[in-house]
Order: structure tokens, then sequence, then C-alpha cells
């Protein structure tokens, strides 16, 4: 027989709070990749473009000194030229002096500039010990030499599109883009050619005089001595051969060719010759950071 219930239990049964049942434990995932599975991938993306952007910021903090003191410069030898040579009927290859001078001016000033970035930031860290910065962080030496070498390159575009600009002002000089390829093609190996250099002479050099000697007696020279201000056309005999092996001019003269139209040299022959440089350049750079050459003494 069943028992009947009454009120008052009826009463308790219902005020009585009911116990929810617990919910099955919810699997989340680690706060942290597992041991053993890499957290960095093939290229390590992030240090790569904390080390580009530290080497822009580092000359751009001073961009009095590392922009436009350049472009100011490359304007003086623009000037004197101008007044000295400028005002009468010369021509160079068909075109008035001037402008023929304006382009080889620019691209001078970028890859003097790259050279001087690369350069003056490996020298710096090795003299106030600061190199480890570069030798400690997980970035294989491509992407130590691709950050260098990234930040030479916006550098020497900088400083070109700088002294382009004022140029575009300064009368009796025609400074139009004929070819924009050629243009970012010649300078852009420029600066990747420098910037190299720039690397192989800041892990060579113990003091700044060794990298001014460098500066000194090879960049400077080679730039001057590279048809900037002339046609190779007007040399005769052995400088006119020498001339052909300075890669200096075939940056140069495509550069120049990006406005004017015209070379001075072979075409082909010259961009398969700057590849073959900055192709050398490369692999002995990442052979020097490889191996800590100088920076590991």
């Amino acid at each position: 027989m069943a028992t009947a219930t009454t009120p008052t239990q009826m009463h308790d049964q219902l005020a009585k709070p009911s116990v929810a049942k617990p919910a099955a434990p919810v699997h989340s995932e680690p706060a942290h990749s597992e041991p053993g599975v890499p957290i960095i991938g093939r290229i390590n993306w992030p240090g790569l473009r904390t080390l580009y952007v530290k080497e822009v910021r580092r000359f751009f903090k001073v961009q009095l000194q590392t922009v436009w003191a350049p472009a100011i410069t490359t304007l003086l030898f623009l000037a004197i030229f101008t007044v000295a040579l400028g005002r009468g009927n010369l021509t160079v290859l068909g075109v008035p002096f001037n402008s023929f001078l304006a382009p080889g001016l620019i691209v001078m000033a970028m890859m003097q500039n790259s050279f001087a970035n690369t350069s003056s930031s490996i020298l710096i860290g090795k003299v106030q010990g600061t190199i480890v910065d570069i030798l400690m962080p997980p970035l294989s030496p491509g992407e130590l030499l691709v950050s260098f070498v990234a930040g030479a390159v916006t550098r020497a575009w900088l400083v070109g599109l700088a002294v382009w600009g004022a140029m575009v002002l300064w009368p009796g000089v025609s400074v139009a883009i004929h070819n924009p390829l050629a243009v970012v093609f010649y300078g852009t190996m420029g600066a990747v050619m420098l910037g190299l250099l720039g690397v192989i002479t800041g892990l060579w050099a113990d003091k700044f005089d060794h990298a001014a000697a460098v500066t000194n007696f090879v960049v400077q020279p080679l730039s001057l001595l590279s048809g900037t201000f002339y046609s190779i056309d007007r040399l005769a005999g052995v400088w006119n051969t020498a001339s052909h092996f300075n890669p200096f001019f075939y940056v140069i003269d495509g550069f120049r060719s990006g406005f004017i139209g015209i070379h001075d040299g072979p075409v082909i022959g010259g961009a398969i010759a700057l590849a073959l440089i900055n192709t050398a350049l490369w692999t002995l750079c990442y052979w020097a950071l490889r191996t800590g050459w100088r920076t590991r003494q």
C-alpha cells in the first residue's frame, strides 16, 4: 500500500533546493606549445621585422645628418657643375650636361649612404660592445643580412627621393623619368651592392679609421671615376677598358638611362654583372655572419 504524503513533507520537498550535476570537464588548449614543438617557423618574421625597424629608426632619429645633409651635399655638386659647365650649350650623349649629370649624382648619393648605414651600424655595435644584440637573438645569418641590407636600401631611397625632389625644382635641370623600371632596378641593385660591402667593412673594421679608409680609398674613387660627370666614350685606351671593370659604372649608367633613355654601356651585360657581383657579396657576407668572422673574438 502506498504511503500518503503529508502536507508538511510535501512542503519540505518543494522548498529543498535542487543540486545541479557537475558539468563535464572542458579540455582547453595549453597556453604554450608542447615541448619539442617549434614556435618560430622556418623564417623568424617578427625578429627580422624588429631588426629592420631598429635599423630604420637608428638612422631616422638623426635624419638631419643621415638624409638631409647628404642631399644638400649632392645639390652642392650640382650647383658647382651647373655654374662651371652647365650654362653653355654643352651636351653629353645628346642631352644637356645638367640633365646628364643629375641622375648620376642621385644614385651616387644613394650608394654612398647605403654603405655608410650598414658599416656604421655593425662597427658601432663592435666598438660599444653591443654586437651581442645580433649574435644572441634567434636570427639566422640570412635574416640578419636581409634586415641590415633592407635598412640600408631604405636609407638610400630616402636620400635619393630627397635629392630628386629638390632637382625637380632646380632651374635648367630635367629629371623626368623615362623608364621607371630601370630607375628602380639599378637604384636598388646599387644600394644592395654597397649595403653588402658595408656589412663586410663593418665586420672587418676594428675602429672608425678602418671604415673611413674603405670610404676614402675604395668607395669615393670608384664613385667619382664611374662616369658620373662624363661619358666613358671620351676616355681612350686603358682608361676606357678600366671603366668597364668598375661596377659603379653599370649602376650609374643604368640608373641614368632610366631618366634620359640612353645607355653609355652594355644594357644586358651591366645587369648581369651587377647580379653576379651582388650574389658573390651576399655569399661572402652570409659566410662571415654564419662563422662569426671578427665578431666572436
